[in-house]
């Protein structure tokens, strides 16, 4: 297995949304592995999701055995994520790798365009079903100078659904440029739209370090509220605002220590293990509270909830 080709199937999976039924998510392990790829590569796609368990998906990856799974089944989820094949060639086909472990290599994303810039700018405040949609889920609706915005009748690219979408600017957490964005197909009830994987993020730009600044930096003098998803984060804002959202557990674990701030409160899930705060909030604590800065962790009570959970429990 080539370099090239290595990067290909990596890019292929991390263009695939991680929050899947568990049938697809070991069918993507297995197309992963088909691929040549490696255990790390799998369990840092893995992590993105909000019912991670580093055990299950090791269990999982050792498990694998050569099967009627191959890569095939991983480029055409991707694509139908969105993704596009970098060159024109088409997806090699593959025998199963043996099981050493390919080395990480980097692949490179492109920066928002001017023209996708400009579309960002043309999204309206939140309003209409996007408003509903917040106040049925019980968020604090963000200022309209954050990251969040709303389009009444957006395409959902993968499935051609035409619906009501919360769209967000997702930045850089240090130097605030602009790198991809988010989207979230609503309904005025407080659900996702009935579609295949309602969330999506806009192929073939960097996620890694990114948050969705719900307000801006101006906002944010002493403290901050950080969060995984954009409804838990604008949960936490009724007691604790300004909040932004860091997508992930991969973010969150990761989210920097930034100058000016001296306090943090982190939203955590309950993990689905049922051990209470999961890794990825104690990593984000731990690197805050080394850094000097107060740290409160605001955790779910309940296994699997998240705080907008727990907010709508509580309405």
């Amino acid at each position: 297995m080539s370099a090239t080709e290595l990067a290909r199937a990596r890019d292929a999976l991390n263009a695939i949304p991680p929050d899947l039924p568990r049938d697809e998510w070991v069918r993507v392990a297995m197309a992963a592995r088909a691929a040549g790829l490696g255990f790390e590569d799998f369990d840092e796609w893995s992590s993105g999701a909000g019912n991670y368990r580093a055990d299950s998906a090791r269990a999982t990856w050792r498990s694998i055995k050569p099967g009627p799974v191959g890569v095939g089944t991983m480029y055409r989820m991707a694509r139908d994520a969105g993704w596009k094949p970098r060159d024109r060639h088409a997806a090699p086909a593959v025998r199963p790798a043996p099981r050493q472990r390919a080395a990480p290599e980097s692949v490179e994303h492109e920066p928002l365009s001017a023209a996708e810039l400009a579309r960002w700018a043309s999204y309206g405040p939140v309003s209409g079903d996007g408003l509903a949609y917040l106040h049925a889920r019980q968020c604090l609706v963000p200022p309209a100078d954050g990251g969040l915005r709303y389009h009444p009748a957006l395409r959902h690219w993968p499935s051609g659904y035409v619906g009501p979408a919360l769209v967000a600017l997702v930045t850089d957490a240090v130097s605030a440029e602009p790198l991809t964005m988010h989207f979230t197909w609503i309904r005025s009830d407080g659900t996702k739209a009935d579609i295949k994987r309602p969330r999506l993020l806009l192929f073939g730009h960097p996620k890694a370090g990114g948050v969705i600044r719900l307000w801006p930096d101006e906002a944010v003098t002493y403290g901050l509220a950080v969060a995984e998803g954009i409804e838990s984060a604008l949960s936490i804002a009724h007691a604790h605002a300004p909040a932004w959202s860091c997508i992930d557990a991969g973010n969150l674990a990761s989210f920097p220590v930034l100058a000016g701030i001296e306090s943090l409160v982190i939203a955590a899930d309950h993990d689905a293990a049922g051990t209470g705060i999961p890794r990825a909030s104690r990593a984000c604590a731990e690197r805050w509270a080394a850094a000097g800065r107060e740290v409160y962790v605001v955790a779910a009570p309940t296994r699997g909830q998240d705080i907008n959970d727990v907010a709508r429990c509580a309405a």
